[in-house]
C-alpha cells in the first residue's frame, strides 16, 4: 500500500475486545503486513467507510489470544504506518474511577499515567536517539470527532479523561484503585501505553475512545471486577461502538488539514547524523522515513 494523498484522511483503527471487529468496509481486503520490529497481532483490514479510508487491526489478534503485556505495540504502529495510516482512533475497554463515569459510557481520553513495565515502549535505540514531547499526548481534532460520534449514535461520552495504563494481566487491588483516584486518574485499562508514546513517535495523531466496562475495584461494599463482567457489557454495547465509528468515519472533513503531530519529530533525533547506523535507519524507516532520509 502507499501513502496517503496530501490533504485525504487514512484512519487507522485499533480495536480492543470485540469492540472494532464485524465493521463492514467497502472494497475490503485482508492483508499481512510485515514490520521491521517483529510480528504485529495479526493482518490488518483495510477499505473504506463514509468514502474515507480505514485499515484496522485487532491489537490482541484473533480470538483475544495475546495479552495486554505480550501485545507488539512498535509493530502494530509500524505497520499502521506502512500502510500509508496517517490518523489511528485507538477503541479500549476500561475500568471507571470515577462515579460519573459508569459502564455503557464512553471517556475521550486526554491524558495518560503509565505504570506498565518492561515493554519495548520506543521505536529509537542506541544509535538514534529521538525525544518526542508527550506532554499532550492524544489529537484534539480526532477527539473530538470521536466524542461526537458517540453523542451522534445515542450514546453518553465524557470528552476527557486522564487513564491509567497498569501492566496487569490481573486487575488492581482495591488499595491500587483507591490510590489511582488520589493520583487523579479517572478510568484504567492495560493497553493505551506504550501504543500512544508510539504513535507520537511515528508521527500519527491518536485518540483513544474507551467504553466503560466497570467499576474496577474502588467502591465499598461491591464486588471487585470480573472479566465475565466485562464481556457482558461489551456485548450489550457492540451496536453503538460500531455505530460510533461509522458516524465517525461520516464526519470527518472532505479535506485533512495537516497538524502539529504530522511533523513530531522535526527536532526531536539529537544524535549526530555521521553516527546513524544504517541498520537502524533501515529499521526506522518507515515511523522515522520522513527525518532520517
Amino acid at each position: 500500500m502507499t501513502e496517503a494523498k496530501p490533504g485525504t484522511w487514512h484512519i487507522g483503527v485499533i480495536g480492543g475486545t470485540g469492540l472494532a471487529g464485524g465493521i463492514a468496509l467497502n472494497e475490503a481486503q485482508e492483508i499481512e503486513v510485515a514490520s521491521s520490529f517483529g510480528q504485529p497481532s495479526g493482518p490488518v483490514r483495510t477499505g473504506t467507510l463514509g468514502g474515507q479510508r480505514f485499515t484496522f487491526i485487532a491489537r490482541h489478534g484473533a480470538g483475544h489470544a495475546i495479552p495486554p503485556g505480550e501485545v507488539n505495540y512498535r509493530a502494530n504502529i509500524d505497520v499502521l504506518k506502512r500502510c500509508g495510516v496517517t490518523d489511528v482512533l485507538a477503541l479500549s475497554a476500561i475500568g471507571s474511577l470515577r462515579e460519573e463515569m459508569a459502564p455503557g459510557h464512553y471517556v475521550a481520553v486526554d491524558q495518560f499515567i503509565d505504570r506498565t513495565q518492561g515493554r519495548a515502549n520506543s521505536f529509537f535505540e542506541p544509535g538514534v536517539v529521538g525525544h518526542v514531547s508527550l506532554a499532550d499526548p492524544v489529537c484534539p481534532r480526532l477527539a473530538g470527532l470521536a466524542a461526537s460520534a458517540v453523542r451522534e449514535s445515542g450514546g453518553t461520552v465524557h470528552e476527557q479523561g486522564c487513564y491509567v495504563a497498569i501492566e496487569g494481566p490481573q486487575f488492581s487491588t482495591r488499595a491500587e484503585s483507591r490510590m489511582y483516584r488520589d493520583w487523579g486518574g479517572d478510568v484504567i485499562g492495560m493497553t493505551a501505553m506504550p501504543e500512544a508514546r508510539l504513535a507520537r513517535e511515528a508521527e500519527l495523531p491518536y485518540a483513544l475512545l474507551g467504553m466503560v466496562t466497570d467499576w474496577d475495584s474502588w467502591r465499598d461494599g461491591e464486588a471487585g471486577v470480573e472479566a465475565s463482567q466485562i464481556l457482558a457489557v461489551i456485548a450489550a454495547n457492540v451496536a453503538l461502538a460500531h455505530a460510533t465509528v461509522r458516524a465517525f468515519a461520516a464526519a470527518l472533513p472532505d479535506q485533512r488539514e495537516a497538524s502539529p503531530i504530522d511533523r513530531a519529530l522535526d527536532h526531536a533525533i539529537i544524535t549526530e547524523r555521521a553516527k546513524w547506523p544504517p541498520l537502524t535507519i533501515a529499521r526506522l524507516g518507515a515511523v522515522a522515513g520522513r527525518v532520517l532520509r
